[in-house]
């Protein structure tokens, strides 16, 4: 499934398929505003500044970052936004807004999705860690693939009735995977719904394609999708597995069936999967 066909699938199962029935809530205003920022030759740091220091929270979550241990190293604290800019780089100050902005326009209070937004920092951490150790792949990309990846779960929560026990259901379910389960259930999964929303903010086509086929592992290497997807797709299933080392949680089933697919692809080892969990585990920690 190509970027193209995955966009086709949306746009007409949105039209006139099992998608007219999801809640898409929209763009937050400032976050279109950070993409458009960040998208141009040269990114407008005024403008990232002015969208940081409009949310009071959001400025606050720069500070503690920027003061954090991991960052802070002459002792002594920034004060405001700026000086937090400069401290942590244009890029993860970028990925922190999107991931604050993410989670206040999609808030999730169920005891299904407990933890949902520690895991996907997490998740989206770990990714961007993978992609500073490949070569070609995006970190500022990469982490907002770990941060978007399961965004369907809340997205169908709030659309779909009944989708809280499918949930249990599929987690509990051993004869087939959850996204089978999803489906069966609802006739659509989470990893659609998640490219719906990644379609309709107008986020980067291969991030919408990867959120797409983050569960259809069978597809990693096919000649017909894009390198980059495959990349992404990959080096989510790594951020997965090593993200449950750090929790002390066993192997999933998706890294038992198809984890030397993503090792092929991504040209690693599980000697350089060791030596990664070793640095990734500080950066979780922090978390």
């Amino acid at each position: 499934m190509s970027t193209a066909s995955i966009r086709q699938e949306i746009d007409k199962s949105r039209a006139s398929g099992v998608l007219k029935q999801i809640i898409i809530p929209p763009c937050p205003e400032l976050l279109a505003r950070l993409q458009q920022a960040m998208n141009a030759a040269e990114p407008d740091l005024n403008e990232i500044a002015r969208i940081a220091a409009s949310d009071v929270a959001m400025s606050a979550t720069l500070l503690r970052i920027a003061n954090s241990p991991l960052h802070i190293a002459d002792g002594m604290p920034c004060t405001t936004v700026g000086q937090a800019m400069t401290r942590i780089g244009l890029n993860e100050t970028a990925a922190v807004m999107t991931g604050f902005l993410l989670r206040h326009a999609i808030p999730v209070n169920s005891p299904h999705l407990a933890r949902f937004w520690e895991r996907s920092t997490k998740r989206a951490l770990a990714c961007a860690f993978i992609a500073r150790q490949l070569p070609g792949l995006s970190p500022d990309l990469a982490h907002t693939y770990g941060l978007f990846c399961h965004i369907g779960m809340p997205v169908l929560l709030q659309s779909l009735r009944g989708y809280g026990s499918t949930m249990v259901e599929a987690a509990a379910r051993i004869d087939r995977s959850y996204i089978a389960t999803e489906n069966a259930n609802h006739r659509s999964d989470h990893a659609v719904a998640g490219a719906l929303l990644a379609r309709a903010w107008n986020m980067a086509p291969e991030l919408m394609a990867a959120i797409r086929l983050h569960h259809d592992l069978e597809s990693l290497g096919h000649a017909g999708i894009e390198p980059e997807v495959h990349t992404l797709v990959a080096a989510g299933l790594v951020a997965e597995h090593l993200m449950r080392q750090h929790e002390g949680l066993s192997e999933d089933a998706d890294w038992a069936q198809h984890h030397q697919a993503a090792l092929d692809w991504l040209h690693i080892s599980l000697d350089d999967l060791e030596h990664w969990d070793e640095l990734l585990r500080p950066i979780l920690d922090q978390a």
